[in-house]
C-alpha cells in the first residue's frame, strides 16, 4: 500500500515538475500566444461565418416568411445549391446563376492560369539559372516585373491596347489606329487568362530559380559523365528536385485566380462573365451576406483541396537537401549558338508582353481624347492640369491635384508602411520559432498556422473579415454592452489588420528562409554561459538575422502598396486607397486617370525594387526559394 502511494506520489510529482517546466519554458510560451492569436484572427473567423449562414439574421425576415430573427434555417444554402427556377431569373435557376455557372468559369481559369503559369515559369528560371545565357541581370529584371505589377493594372494595359470601344467607353489604341479587335480578345476568358498568367508566372519563376539555385551541379554532372543525355538528366534529377516548387507555383496561381475579383471584373463584366470571386462581392455588396459567406466557404474549400493534394503529392517536406556541406556549385549548361535566338526571344516576348502595353499605357495618359494617337493631342491635363480651361469630365482636374489623390497616397502609404514594419518582425520571429522548432509538434502546427491564409483567397478573406469585425469583439463581464474591441469596420486599423494577417505566409517563408542560414550553435553557447531566451535573441538573432528584415520588407511593402481585392470589401470613404481610387475612376468612366494613376503606382513600385536591390541587395528569388512549401501572393 505504501508502495503504491510513493509510486503515485512520485508520478504527481514528476508531472507538476513538466508542467512547470513546460510553463517556464520561454519557447513554449511564445509558441502558445502565436497559437492562440492565430487561431483567433484566422480560425474563429471561418467558424463563425459557416455559423452564421445556418441563422435567419434581421435582413433575412422579408426573405423567409414567418421566421424570427436567430432561427435555424438552411434557405441560404438551397438557394445557392438548390434554388427552384423564377420568373425573375428568366426560367433558369438562381443556383445556376449564382453557384454553378460562376464555378465553372472560375475552375476554367484557375487550371488554365496555373497550368500556363507553371510552364512558363518553370522555363524561365531554368533558363536563368542553368544555362549561359547573356543578358540575365537584364531578363531577371523583367521577368520580376510581372510580379511587382497587379493584376489589375496589367488588366488596365489590356483594355488601354484592345478595348474595341463597342462594349462602352472609349475606343483603345488599335481601335484608334482603325484596327478592328474581336469583342472576344479584348472582353471574355481569353483576355482573363492571358492577364493572370503574365502575373502568375512571374511568383513561380521566382520559385523555381530560387530551387534551382540550391541544387549542387555536381549531381548532374556525375550523371552525365555516366551517359545520361539532357533531357534524361531534366527528367529524371533536374524536374524532381525543382518539383515541390512547381506545384507549389501551380497551387499558388491557381488559389490567386481562382480568388481574383479585379481581373475577371475589369475584363468580364462587359459581357456577363461571373466567376466565383465576382459573384461573391457582388452578393456582399448587395447585403446578401449569408449567400455570400456561402461563396466564400466553397472558395476556401477548393483551394484547400488543391493545397491538400499538392501536399500528398510532395510529402510533408518542404523541401529537399540539396546544400551540401562542402558548398554548392553551379556549372551552367551551354547553349551553344542557341542563346542567340533564345535571347532573342526573351526579349521579343518580355517587349510584347510587358514594355509595349506599358507604354501605350503611360501613352494614353498624355493624350487628351482617348483613342487619338496625334501630336496635336498631346497633353498633361489628366497628369498635373487643374479646374477649367479643359472641360472634360465635368472640368475634373489632373490626378496630382484631385482632391481624393493626396488623402489615398497618404492612407497608402500610411499603411503600407504599418504592415510592411509589422509584417517584417511578425516574419521573422515566426521563421525564428517555426525553424528552432523543427521536429516538434508545437513547431509544425504554428508552421501549418501561418500558412492557412494562403489557402484562403483574398477577397475571400476580406469577406471573412467584414462578417468578424463588422460587430464589436469580447465582450467585458458584468459591464452591459461594453467590449473589449469595438467594431473596426470602415476603420483604418481593420486594413492594418487583415493585411498583416493575409500576409503572413509570405512573411513567414521570408523569416523561414532567413533563420535557417543562422546556425543554433551561438545560442547554445551563450545558453550553456547563463544567458536567457530574450538576451539571446537581442544580441545574437537579430544582428545576424538583419539581411533578411530588409528582404521581407520590401516583399511585404510591394504587396501591399497594389493590393486591391483583399480590401474592396472594406473601403469606407476615409480609408481610401490608391488602388481602390484605380479601381474607382476605371468604374466611372475615367479611363485616362485611372491610367495616370496605374503608371504612377508602377513606378513607384519598380523604384522601390531598383533602390532595394542597389543598396540593400535584396534577393526575391533567395527568399522564395527558402521555403517551397508555398505562399500567398496577393
Amino acid at each position: 500500500m505504501e508502495s503504491e502511494i510513493g509510486v503515485r506520489h512520485f508520478r504527481l510529482r514528476w508531472f507538476k515538475n513538466k508542467v512547470v517546466g513546460a510553463i517556464k519554458n520561454p519557447y513554449n510560451v511564445v509558441v502558445f500566444i502565436l497559437l492562440v492569436t492565430l487561431s483567433y484572427l484566422i480560425i474563429l473567423p471561418l467558424f463563425e461565418m459557416i455559423y452564421s449562414t445556418f441563422f435567419v439574421s434581421f435582413g433575412d425576415l422579408r426573405h423567409i416568411p414567418g421566421s424570427q430573427e436567430g432561427d435555424f434555417t438552411l434557405h441560404h444554402w438551397q438557394r445557392v445549391f438548390n434554388s427552384p427556377a423564377t420568373a425573375f431569373a428568366y426560367a433558369r435557376q438562381v443556383s445556376n446563376r449564382l453557384m454553378y455557372t460562376p464555378f465553372r468559369n472560375s475552375l476554367i481559369l484557375g487550371i488554365s492560369v496555373a497550368s500556363i503559369s507553371v510552364v512558363l515559369g518553370s522555363l524561365m528560371a531554368w533558363i536563368m539559372v542553368r544555362t549561359d545565357m547573356f543578358g540575365k541581370k537584364l531578363l531577371s529584371v523583367m521577368m520580376i516585373i510581372p510580379y511587382m505589377l497587379p493584376t489589375w493594372t496589367i488588366s488596365l494595359m489590356w483594355l488601354t491596347v484592345f478595348r474595341t470601344g463597342t462594349r462602352g467607353g472609349m475606343p483603345g489604341f488599335l481601335a484608334g489606329m482603325g484596327v478592328q479587335v474581336p469583342n472576344w480578345f479584348a472582353y471574355g476568358p481569353f483576355p482573363i487568362i492571358v492577364v493572370m498568367s503574365l502575373s502568375g508566372f512571374g511568383s513561380t519563376y521566382l520559385l523555381v530559380s530560387g530551387a534551382l539555385s540550391s541544387v549542387n551541379s555536381e549531381v548532374e554532372e556525375m550523371a552525365s559523365i555516366m551517359g545520361a543525355s539532357k533531357p534524361r538528366l531534366l527528367r529524371k534529377i533536374t524536374f524532381p528536385l525543382v518539383l515541390p516548387a512547381m506545384l507549389s507555383g501551380f497551387i499558388l496561381s491557381f488559389a490567386s485566380a481562382m480568388g481574383s475579383f479585379s481581373t475577371p471584373h475589369l475584363l468580364g463584366a462587359r459581357v456577363g462573365y461571373d466567376t466565383i470571386a465576382t459573384m461573391l462581392v457582388s452578393s456582399i455588396r448587395n447585403r446578401n451576406l449569408s449567400t455570400g459567406y456561402i461563396i466564400t466557404i466553397v472558395l476556401i474549400l477548393i483551394v484547400a483541396m488543391a493545397v491538400f493534394a499538392n501536399q500528398k503529392m510532395i510529402g510533408i517536406r518542404r523541401s529537399y537537401a540539396t546544400i551540401m556541406g562542402k558548398g554548392t556549385r553551379t556549372t551552367p549548361l551551354s547553349l551553344g549558338r542557341a542563346k542567340y535566338p533564345l535571347f532573342g526571344f526573351l526579349i521579343i516576348f518580355m517587349t510584347i508582353t510587358v514594355v509595349i502595353p506599358m507604354f501605350v499605357l503611360l501613352l494614353d495618359t498624355v493624350m487628351l481624347v482617348p483613342g487619338v494617337y496625334s501630336p496635336s493631342n498631346f497633353t498633361l491635363h489628366y497628369w498635373i492640369g487643374g479646374r477649367g480651361g479643359i472641360e472634360l469630365f465635368a472640368g475634373m482636374p489632373g490626378v496630382f491635384r484631385h482632391p481624393r489623390f493626396w488623402e489615398s497616397f497618404g492612407t497608402t502609404m500610411m499603411l503600407t508602411v504599418c504592415v510592411a514594419i509589422i509584417g517584417m518582425f511578425t516574419g521573422q520571429f515566426l521563421g525564428y520559432v517555426c525553424t528552432r522548432g523543427r521536429g516538434r509538434l508545437s513547431g509544425k502546427i504554428l508552421e501549418q498556422c501561418s500558412f492557412l491564409p494562403y489557402m484562403i483567397p483574398s477577397v475571400t478573406f476580406g469577406a471573412l473579415y467584414l462578417g468578424m469585425w463588422i460587430q464589436p469583439r469580447i465582450p467585458l463581464p458584468f459591464l452591459n454592452d461594453v467590449y473589449l474591441i469595438p467594431s473596426l469596420y470602415g476603420s483604418f486599423a481593420l486594413l492594418v489588420l487583415i493585411c498583416v494577417v493575409n500576409g503572413l505566409p509570405s512573411a513567414s517563408r521570408a523569416g523561414t528562409a532567413n533563420m535557417m542560414q543562422i546556425g543554433y550553435d551561438l545560442e547554445e553557447a551563450a545558453s550553456i554561459q547563463g544567458a536567457s531566451f530574450i538576451r539571446r535573441f537581442r544580441k545574437i538573432v537579430l544582428p545576424l538575422a538583419k539581411p533578411g528584415f530588409l528582404t521581407g520588407f520590401i516583399l511585404i511593402f510591394m504587396s501591399t502598396i497594389t493590393t486591391l481585392d483583399l480590401i474592396i470589401l472594406l473601403m469606407s470613404s476615409e480609408t481610401t486607397t490608391l488602388s481602390y481610387l484605380v479601381f474607382s475612376f476605371s468604374e466611372s468612366g475615367e479611363s485616362a486617370h485611372a491610367s495616370v494613376l496605374s503608371a504612377f503606382m508602377f513606378l513607384l513600385v519598380l523604384a522601390t525594387y531598383l533602390i532595394s536591390i542597389k543598396i540593400g541587395k535584396v534577393d526575391l528569388a533567395a527568399a522564395y526559394g527558402g521555403s517551397s512549401g508555398g505562399g500567398k501572393g496577393k
